[in-house]
């Protein structure tokens, strides 16, 4: 099974993550940059939350 630290370590930001499988490392915070302002909009039933530091992209 693979490490909960490996799944934040190799985060790719042009790839757009699923909350239930990458939850945050720290509640409000981007896991990539720690950064805490987001860009967010809602389309087909998702919201997409992305970071304007990084631009990793999440689905809550």
């Amino acid at each position: 099974m693979e490490n909960q630290e490996d799944k934040y370590a190799n985060i790719d930001v042009t790839k757009v993550y699923e909350y239930t499988d990458l939850p945050d490392k720290i509640s409000g915070r981007c896991d990539n940059c720690g950064g805490v302002k987001f860009k967010s909009s809602v389309g087909g039933g998702k919201f997409l939350r992305e970071c304007t530091n990084c631009g990793m992209k999440k689905n809550i």
